[in-house]
């Protein structure tokens, strides 16, 4: 049975940091493209991040130099690191993996909530 389950998530004042994780189980990492989305209340769910097997990375544009993605293939987990949050960064992020030889099989992990407010 294939999981991801994410966790860090939290309130944090704008700024602030916080470093989520999703920990895979049931797939190797190795395998899949995987990504960070995020949805906030009344908006459409959003890729923020994603990294290749090969480790190459993609950020949509409000957050590049701001978060990083990462990947620990041996622990088979992956990491977004998110710096100076903003208020519109609040959001439920989701983790997703995506199969390199089968884009139509992918997983997706429960959410955890960011919360940026003062």
């Amino acid at each position: 049975q294939v999981q991801l389950v994410e966790s860090g998530g939290g309130l944090v004042q704008p700024g602030g940091s916080l470093r989520l994780s999703c920990a895979a189980s049931g797939i190797m990492i190795t395998n899949y493209v995987m990504g960070w989305y995020r949805q906030a209340p009344g908006k459409q769910r959003e890729l923020v991040a994603k990294i290749e097997s090969g480790s190459s990375t993609t950020y949509i544009d409000s957050v590049k130099g701001r978060f990083t993605i990462s990947r620990d293939n041996v622990q088979k987990t992956v990491y977004l690191q998110m710096n100076s949050l903003k208020p519109e960064d609040t959001a439920v992020y989701y983790c997703n993996a995506v199969y390199l030889y089968s884009p139509s099989i992918r997983y997706w992990g429960q959410g955890t909530q960011v919360t940026v407010s003062s």
